[in-house]
């Protein structure tokens, strides 16, 4: 079944009946996102919030020198929004960009707002699970402040290595902070490691 990652990733959070998993996953809507293309562009509003069936993503900002910072990935069971934009709907400043060919489950804001008032319930599962992305977000910064760029690096390949693999040097240096020639270097001081 289409949802069934959904269920699963839901159900490490809270548990539900399946009524109310079927009435949760009457919201999600499907869509494929093919290699390169965007899921939000810079400046437009985020209607969605969405989940990953398959694929990855890049979510980044482009600064006005036209240089790129990634805040980070979002592969298979993973979830992606701009909080800020889909919230507050404001224009984002993110970008959202499909590494490959991809498939999401998308919930738009208003049908979010209709399951809140539909599932009651539905509300701690996004309090929990907006809690622990927050969590994520602040152990990132702690590593960005605390770690050397090597250290950043090795964490990086060491907790995600489905997605480490299937990312370019420039991608991944984007992540960590650093460029894309330091990354070279800190690669080749390990291996000779």
């Amino acid at each position: 079944m289409l949802h069934d990652l959904l269920v699963q990733n839901i159900e490490k959070h809270l548990q539900f009946s399946n009524t109310e998993l079927d009435i949760i996953c009457s919201y999600f809507k499907p869509k494929v996102i093919q290699k390169r293309d965007f899921l939000l562009t810079q400046g437009s509003i985020c209607k969605f919030e969405g989940f990953v069936l398959e694929g990855c993503f890049r979510i980044f900002t482009i600064d006005k020198k036209g240089n790129e910072s990634t805040l980070y990935f979002a592969s298979k069971d993973w979830w992606l929004m701009d909080i800020d934009s889909f919230m507050n709907q404001i224009p984002s400043d993110l970008n959202i960009q499909a590494l490959e060919d991809s498939k999401v489950l998308l919930i738009s804001r208003s049908d979010k707002t209709v399951l809140y008032n539909q599932l009651p319930t539905i509300d701690k599962l996004f309090r929990i699970m907006s809690q622990k992305a927050l969590v994520a977000w602040q152990r990132r910064l702690i590593r960005n402040h605390t770690l050397t760029a090597k250290e950043r690096y090795l964490h990086f390949i060491e907790t995600y290595p489905e997605i480490a693999y299937k990312l370019t040097d420039k991608k991944i240096s984007s992540y960590l902070g650093i460029t894309h020639e330091f990354l070279s270097k800190i690669k080749k001081l390990h291996k000779k490691e």
